[in-house]
């Protein structure tokens, strides 16, 4: 007899839709499992049978094959594992014959009979919804996570067991009560707890309204790392549709907590060990890197010259592109990249430049440590800092530092004047805009294009440094609520190209 159920292979963060087809006929008793299947899943067949058995029940003495379609995609992991106990199970008569076309299954068997869980379950029921597929059967620990997504019945069990009972009576197996909280309640550093840094604040706030790249560069106990940490805290909530897709992200890395949809948005501060792979994303079976993991919030590189030249250059990619491809030889996935770039360094090995009272670093080390850090990358970093040393007046002194929910109210407002002004364009933030879209939204009157002109030929930028002025000098003109670009607006912008 033969029968059919489906699955649900991962591909980046997305799932493809799998029919395990399971036929079982006379001939040498045996159990074949085919179609493009990695080491893990080539196991499934021994974990199957032990499962099916030690639940009760006997297969009988004959072929068993099993195909996984279509062929020409690699499976792999252990969540197939239930989707072919059932198939075989149909196609041997231990369950009736009736259409599974509206049931999707995604569990690993143990050996016992029990279910265990397995991550990417929410891209799994993404695509069971767009299939039309009904129901989704997974582990009971996954069953919060599979129910994130509407118009789909999530169906949790703890066993095969469980599974069979509620495929030959239709009875959904109780659960206890369950909490949807993501990564909510996370308590966020304020930027009211900064004393002074009144120019590092300000360009911050130009940053996350814009959604543009930062750089700080000052003597280390300046306050460049608590900064950074502050940023979250004036990010606008996630929309739905971004707390999906950064969920897929987590799902498929096995990094989702609380079993709901991510709330909060991600701030990665890797150390500067990092490999270029663990960054990127990869492994021998791709999976997604931090500059994924960051996607819609904040990726903060900390003492910048310090970390790899590779795995600081490979960041070229998603820096423009918001996407990065990762390619290896089982495998190739695009996954999604768009996050702010935060980087802090010191001017110099001391830390101490530019002031010679303190700095012993000669001129060639100084350039040699800035030098770590390519052209390239700094191209495409829109605002570069100087951040001071705190004063001793403004640590003792009792005025009371602006918070940051005030701070984020004034951000939300300007990012509502770009998405007005983008609606239907699939752009968010004016870092988004492409070289193409400038002369439309970010036009300029004589006065500006003179400016822009001898900023042009005194700094000897580049066309990517002269279209991220202007990025930069549209956001800071949402922030006047300003229509137009005016003159200070773009001498402000061409003030955060002073990179030392």
């Amino acid at each position: 007899m033969f029968s059919k159920t489906y699955a649900a292979a991962i591909h980046g963060i997305d799932a493809l839709l799998v029919q395990v087809e399971a036929d079982v006929n006379g001939g040498l008793p045996g159990f074949e499992l085919v179609g493009f299947l990695a080491s893990e899943l080539r196991e499934a067949k021994e974990r199957v049978r032990v499962a099916i058995s030690n639940t009760g029940i006997t297969l009988p003495p004959k072929k068993i094959t099993v195909n996984l379609s279509p062929a020409d995609v690699r499976k792999e992991g252990t969540a197939f594992d239930l989707a072919i106990a059932i198939a075989i199970l149909t196609a041997s008569g231990q369950l009736p014959e009736k259409s599974m076309e509206q049931i999707m299954f995604a569990g690993e068997l143990s050996l016992d009979g029990g279910l265990n869980p397995v991550n990417g379950i929410l891209p799994m029921a993404c695509c069971a919804r767009e299939n039309g597929i009904k129901v989704l059967v997974v582990p009971t620990k996954n069953h919060a996570e599979a129910a994130l997504v509407e118009g789909i019945c999530a169906v949790g069990c703890k066993s095969l067991t469980e599974v069979l009972r509620f495929l030959l009576s239709g009875e959904i197996p109780k659960k206890d009560e369950e909490i949807f909280v993501g990564n909510e309640g996370e308590k966020l550093p304020d930027f009211a707890e900064i004393c002074g840094q009144k120019a590092a604040k300000r360009a911050i706030e130009i940053a996350v309204c814009g959604g543009h790249n930062l750089l700080f560069m000052g003597s280390p106990g300046a306050g460049k790392t608590m900064l950074a940490k502050c940023i979250p805290s004036i990010m606008p909530e996630l929309t739905k549709e971004e707390s999906l897709q950064l969920s897929k992200i987590y799902s498929v890395s096995g990094r989702m907590t609380g079993g709901g949809l991510m709330k909060n948005r991600p701030f990665l501060a890797p150390h500067h060990s990092i490999t270029a792979s663990a960054m990127a994303g990869g492994g021998k079976h791709p999976k997604p890197g931090e500059v994924s993991l960051a996607t819609y919030g904040v990726l903060f590189l900390d003492e910048l010259p310090e970390f790899e030249r590779r795995t600081v250059e490979l960041l070229r990619q998603p820096l423009e592109e918001r996407e990065i491809t990762v390619n290896r030889v089982a495998d190739c996935c695009d996954y999604p990249a768009s996050f702010m770039f935060v980087a802090a360094m010191n001017p110099c090995p001391c830390g101490a430049y530019p002031d010679r009272r303190k700095c012993r670093c000669s001129e060639i080390q100084i350039r040699r440590y800035q030098g770590k850090i390519s052209r390239a990358l700094l191209d495409r970093i829109d605002l570069f800092l100087q951040v001071a040393p705190v004063r001793y007046e403004e640590l003792t002194k009792n005025k009371k530092e602006e918070a940051s929910a005030v701070i984020r109210a004034r951000v939300i407002r300007a990012r509502q004047r770009q998405e007005k002004r983008y609606a239907g364009l699939g752009i968010m933030t004016n870092a988004e805009l492409s070289a193409g879209d400038l002369a439309h939204f970010c036009a300029l009157d004589a006065a500006g294009e003179e400016i822009l002109k001898e900023a042009f030929f005194r700094y000897s930028l580049s066309a990517r440094a002269y279209h991220r002025i202007i990025k930069v000098a549209r956001t800071i003109a949402d922030m006047d609520g300003a229509e137009a670009i005016g003159e200070e607006h773009l001498y402000e912008a061409i003030g955060y190209r002073n990179f030392v």
